[in-house]
């Protein structure tokens, strides 16, 4: 088997990367709390939402919060790397779980568009 091939990213540099992906983190996760307040306003002061409306968009947040999530576990790891070998690892798992991911999420969304579709084709001859 092939040695594998070391690199050294110095600590301090190391430590500021880390630092700044908690820092990336916390923003985006204080923009998704802005981002869902305001979606439950709109839902509230918009009575005419239907309720499989409102759920296409919670679960859509849902996709982004996961997908952003993962990408952020991604960075974290490939900051501690050691080997060019393990970031090209980790790069290969991350996207091996984003396109099984992907999948999952467009059948989800696919049934539940279909789902609304039908409800409010029902309401329409109601």
């Amino acid at each position: 088997m092939a040695d594998k091939t070391a690199f050294e990213i110095p600590e301090p540099m190391r430590a500021f990367a880390d630092k700044s992906v908690d820092q990336a983190r916390k923003a985006f996760d204080d923009f998704m709390t802005a981002t869902v307040k305001a979606i439950d306003k709109a839902e509230t002061s918009t009575k005419s939402l239907q309720s499989g409306t409102q759920d296409l968009n919670r679960q859509a947040i849902g996709f982004v919060e996961e997908n952003v999530a993962a990408t952020f576990e991604l960075a974290q790891k490939m900051v501690r790397a050691k080997t060019l070998e393990e970031l090209g690892e980790l790069q290969k798992e991350f996207l091996a779980k984003q396109t099984e991911a992907v999948r999952s999420h467009s059948k989800t969304f696919s049934d539940m568009v279909g789902r609304v579709a039908s409800d409010a084709a029902s309401k329409a001859k109601s």
